[in-house]
């Protein structure tokens, strides 16, 4: 592994020119975004199954088309900030570490995109259906504001793409160490409960709604400790080869000492 001792000073000056790299990105994404922003709205529009949204606002048109670009922008640039994450950490990994826990950004970027595909396609049609028949129900005539729709869907769509990071983070912190499988399994209880409260938070008051989210989070946890065992016992391997080619090394070092004694 190659060592760094880097002052505050350095891994601020680090720390910003990383961020640089990421706004650039941004930026670029950002140009690239104004020309797919309008038609994602209106598709987004089309599939909501309301006749007409509402502008309660002068500013709500706008307003909307600069959210949907920086969510489209920051999504495509994701990647691009997780692997300076990566690079800002990497210098204090070992070799192997470092090739293996570059390898999981590109399955990050993956469930980040699983994750709000499942809410939009799976959880929002639930949720948009219920809302409707309680409207029915009660007599209410709904009268939907588009800068209100879109909140309600990027209120449910990010959560879940960052809940579905869940196994790869795991994963990672497995892989260095950090965490150990066993303490996941003896947080079950706990994790069950938050996850519980999460998915009440983010569902309608239905039963078959707060299942359709609960499930599927209950077996994203439990993927998570399987992924994380695995990760874990990698980490072992690593750490008991190390400790050989150490007392190898030290073995080696010791025999030259020895050797270059003789020679005198």
């Amino acid at each position: 592994m190659k060592e760094k001792n880097l002052t505050v000073i350095e891994h601020i000056d680090e720390i910003r020119k990383r961020l640089m790299v990421i706004v650039v990105f941004f930026v670029i994404a950002v140009i690239g975004s104004f020309f797919i922003a309008k038609p994602i709205i209106k598709f987004l529009q089309s599939e909501a199954g309301y006749e007409e949204f509402h502008a309660f606002n002068v500013v709500d048109p706008i307003a909307l088309y600069l959210k949907v670009i920086i969510f489209i922008a920051v999504v495509i640039i994701s990647p691009v900030i997780m692997y300076q994450f990566w690079s800002f950490i990497s210098p204090g990994l070992h070799e192997t570490e470092r090739k293996v826990t570059l390898s999981y950004i590109p399955f990050a970027f993956i469930l980040l995109l699983v994750g709000i595909a499942f809410s939009y396609f799976v959880l929002v049609p639930f949720v948009m259906n219920f809302m409707k028949e309680l409207s029915a129900e009660l007599g209410i005539t709904q009268t939907v504001g588009i800068n209100e729709y879109f909140a309600f869907l990027f209120q449910i769509l990010i959560p879940f793409g960052v809940i579905f990071q869940l196994p790869i983070v795991l994963l990672f912190l497995s892989r260095l160490g950090i965490l150990d499988p066993v303490k996941l399994v003896k947080i079950r209880k706990v994790a069950y409960f938050v996850l519980f409260v999460i998915a009440a938070f983010i569902t309608p008051p239905d039963i078959m709604s707060h299942l359709l989210v609960t499930v599927p989070l209950f077996l994203l946890y439990e993927l998570s400790i399987i992924i994380c065992r695995v990760g874990y016992r990698k980490f072992l391997k690593a750490e008991e080869k190390r400790k050989i080619e150490e007392i190898k090394a030290e073995q080696q070092r010791q025999i030259d000492e020895v050797m270059g004694n003789l020679e005198k």
